[in-house]
């Protein structure tokens, strides 16, 4: 948008906290927190921005806001727009509650067509829904394709290698056992992992089992980590380009109720990805499951047979890891159909 619409003014908002390093991250004219959906908040975010177009991004449709707007003549969308089977959503009071901000709706892009039906449901006008995509694989792709920085290409290796992302105590707990069992069979088999949680107690109880095993730990930054047997992520914001030196990926959050992290970015540079049993709110894991790329396990018995499958054999990990890739491409395309919906709503 910023490219081809430079004349538009973009005020960027959110509402969690981890979004926020994102926001500064952007080439906006304004980025803050939502205020709560408040009738006196809504109005003053119209009276103050005056927007051409409000957009919603994914599954956070405002009611009050989007009402508000509405009556003010703003045109409302939805990019990205998901609304799973168990959402609390399309429940029979939820839908009395949400139902006039749903219809008054003009444009929703559904990331397909379960998503589709479900907005329809709920009571947007059919004519108003179309399926668009997930933006998401359109960022992953782009980001695959940007050459390494420095520090990623330093770290690469002819040795196997895993690249264990965002993981949880519940992962490690399974991930450690299945690891020492590996490399009685593949001795040169290297660990990267980077924990969900980097206080100094949770790096420093990884490095302790590392040495407890006899294996060389070295944190990403010092200069033996190009040699360690495991390499630990002390810092957030450079896990996506890591899955670049990755054979074979496992992302955590599988094990717990917190949920599944993205397995977009391994797969999108052609790493086959492991992951917990605990992912059924995930689509992008049962599609990746449903492609080949990918593999849900039970524990560490699974884990180590999938790696000893996937980082013993070249074939059988090309063959992965290019499904992987394959159901990443598919869904590229989202961002230019969003962009278009978009557009319509800006008008002229």
């Amino acid at each position: 948008m910023r490219t081809r619409r430079p004349d538009v003014q973009i005020a960027y908002t959110f509402y969690s906290p981890s979004a926020e390093q994102f926001a500064r991250s952007l080439d906006v004219d304004f980025a803050d927190y939502l205020p709560f959906d408040t009738a006196d908040g809504a109005d003053a975010i119209v009276d103050a921005l005056r927007p051409a177009a409000l957009v919603f991004s994914k599954l956070d449709i405002w009611p009050e806001l989007t009402e508000r707007a509405a009556a003010a003549g703003v045109p409302v969308g939805v990019i990205s727009a998901t609304l799973a089977e168990s959402s609390g959503r399309r429940g029979v009071l939820a839908r009395a509650l949400l139902g006039d901000a749903y219809r008054a709706l003009r444009r929703v892009g559904a990331i397909d067509t379960k998503d589709a039906e479900h907005f329809r449901e709920v009571g947007v006008p059919p004519e108003k829904v179309e399926v668009t995509g997930d933006t998401r694989y359109d960022q992953v792709w782009m980001r695959a394709q940007r050459p390494p920085s420095p520090l990623v290409q330093s770290l690469r290796s002819a040795r196997p290698t895993l690249v264990a992302g965002s993981t949880w105590p519940s992962d490690e707990t399974h991930l450690f056992t299945a690891w020492t069992k590996l490399r009685e069979k593949i001795p040169d088999a290297r660990l990267v992992i980077a924990p969900h949680e980097i206080g100094s107690a949770h790096l420093a109880s990884v490095e302790r089992w590392a040495i407890s095993r006899g294996l060389r730990a070295a944190r990403i930054d010092a200069r033996e980590a190009t040699s360690a047997d495991v390499v630990l992520v002390d810092r957030f914001g450079v896990l996506g380009d890591l899955y670049g030196i990755a054979d074979v990926a496992y992302v955590g959050g599988g094990f717990h109720s917190a949920g599944l992290h993205s397995v977009l970015e391994p797969a999108s540079f052609g790493a086959p990805v492991l992951f917990g049993p605990r992912h059924d709110k995930s689509r992008d894991a049962g599609k990746l499951i449903g492609a080949g790329g990918g593999a849900s396990v039970k524990g560490e018995i699974d884990l180590e047979l999938r790696l000893r499958d996937w980082l013993g054999s070249v074939l059988a990990r090309d063959l992965a890891g290019t499904a992987a890739k394959w159901m990443v491409q598919e869904g590229v395309g989202a961002a230019e159909r969003s962009f278009a919906l978009v557009s319509s709503l800006l008008g002229r």
